[in-house]
């Protein structure tokens, strides 16, 4: 089935994988594509980050990347609690995730834990993020992950 007539109870998992898949291989383009059209907001921030470049830009910025290209995670979303409205183009999605990482300075470790708040859209059939609202929870030794300091 191609991705452009996939409903949107499939659709919409595949790309919440899809995000975790693309920052796990350091692939920030991707990243970006997949949240091009997207809103995408951090709790306790007034900080809006919209369009593909300004995506790109932000984890760009933002993540470590190690000699194999990768930031070395494994991003777990679980919990998804879905709602799919089929006829009118529109889904909702509220998930967990667990950033785990290890490098050769840090022993296996969940990093980072929290809440996404997703909503969707299907534009010309395909199915495509409108916003990603992500709810830090659990900050755990972020020094090997993030250029930045968060909390």
């Amino acid at each position: 089935m191609s991705p452009e007539r996939m409903p949107g109870h499939i659709a919409v998992p595949n790309l919440i994988g899809l995000y975790a898949e693309a920052i796990d291989d350091g692939d920030f383009e991707k990243v970006a594509d997949i949240l091009a059209d997207a809103v995408v907001t951090s709790e306790g921030t007034d900080r809006e980050t919209v369009g593909r470049a300004a995506v790109l830009a932000m984890y760009e910025d933002w993540t470590l990347r190690y000699e194999d290209g990768t930031p070395r995670t494994k991003h777990v979303t679980t919990n998804i609690i879905l709602e799919v409205d089929e006829d009118a183009g529109t889904a909702a999605a509220r998930s967990y995730f667990t950033v785990l990482q290890a490098t050769t300075g840090l022993p296996l470790q969940p990093i980072i834990t929290g809440r996404y708040r997703d909503t969707f859209v299907r534009v010309d059939g395909a199915w495509r993020f409108a916003t990603r609202h992500m709810i830090t929870e659990h900050l755990g030794d972020l020094s090997h992950h993030l250029k930045i300091a968060l909390g």
